[in-house]
């Protein structure tokens, strides 16, 4: 069975094992998540993610990051953009989550990016999912 909506499914997926306070999750593979990642990653969000498996059954194993006293560096992940209903933004219209204390993670011709660095490149596009 294929699923309809695969970033939302990595996302909901983080959203679960980080209200549990668990530190690790697994998701399943795709070119598109492991840029989200990456830019979580850069942006300080989760501490690292690691590809397990073959080709057939590839995984992420994504390790979440907490503050001291396990206070949750991820207050709040959401989907902007879904298949029904996609989000477009130019460079200059790009919003700022919580004035500028998270990031709009957008897909944009130079590839996913946080809106920081679209905002830098000068690039807009697709509005994926907001973090903060």
């Amino acid at each position: 069975m294929s699923m309809t909506d695969p970033i939302a499914d990595l996302l909901t997926r983080i959203r679960n094992i980080n209200a549990l306070g668990r530190s690790t999750v697994r998701a399943p593979y795709s070119t598109v998540k492991e840029e989200i990642l990456k830019t979580l990653e850069r942006e300080g969000y989760i501490t690292s993610f690691s590809i397990e498996g073959e080709v057939p059954e590839k995984t992420f194993k994504i390790e979440l990051k907490y503050g001291p006293d396990r206070e949750k560096v991820i207050c709040r992940i959401e989907r902007v953009s879904s298949p029904g209903c996609r989000v477009y933004s130019g460079a200059k219209d790009l919003p700022k989550v919580r004035q500028g204390l998270g990031i709009f993670i957008v897909s944009t011709p130079k590839g996913i990016l946080s809106d920081h660095e679209a905002r830098t490149q000068n690039v807009g596009g697709e509005i994926l999912c907001s973090v903060c």
